[in-house]
């Protein structure tokens, strides 16, 4: 994103310019979320196998928490004097990574695939706390109350993923296809 973030105005105590930076690394944030929405989403309808239901289960509430986080993060860009950007288009020619790669598949495929995935958000979580932390200390409140509940997600989703001697079988893997085939299918 390389256009001029800066708002015409912003929230007290704050300089136009540093909460055009903000509003930058929120809409980052907001195209992951609604990303992840999706993305768990689409674990939920193509799973399968014998931990169906319970994994069909336990994705819906991070669907919900996820739709809650990038409204809380539209709603801070807006209070910033910026923009939100939520449409398809913005997410997709905005992002730096690829789609979720995984069709229909055995529940711990998935969840071998969705580590990775929280992996990467919660990475890029981290990031944005400490930039949004040398700004706004609100900003960065938001982000690490979201960042406390994307990583119990991912938390469940290991507890699927470890053995009873605490080894994680998606722990070598690199792409999401490595971690389905380390997860299960």
């Amino acid at each position: 994103m390389t256009q001029d973030l800066t708002p015409k105005y912003t929230v007290p105590g704050i300089e136009r310019e540093a909460a055009g930076r903000l509003i930058g690394l929120l809409q980052q944030r907001l195209h992951a979320l609604n990303d992840l929405h999706l993305t768990l989403k689409h674990v939920h309808w193509n799973v399968v196998g014998p931990h169906f239901i319970a994994v069909h289960e336990m994705i819906d509430p991070q669907v919900d928490r996820v739709r809650e986080m990038a409204d809380d993060v539209a709603e801070r860009i807006a209070a910033l004097g910026g923009v939100a950007q939520g449409t398809p288009g913005a997410l997709v020619s905005e992002r730096a990574w690829d789609d979720y790669s995984i069709g229909r598949a055995d529940a711990i495929a998935h969840l071998g695939a969705l580590d990775l995935v929280y992996t990467g958000v919660i990475e890029s979580v981290r990031a944005a706390i400490k930039q949004a932390g040398e700004i706004d200390p609100a900003t960065e409140d938001l982000l690490i109350e979201q960042l406390r509940d994307l990583e119990q997600f991912q938390w469940f989703v290991r507890a699927h993923l470890e053995s009873s001697g605490g080894t994680l079988s998606t722990g070598q893997a690199h792409t999401e296809q490595e971690a389905a085939r380390a997860g299960g299918s």
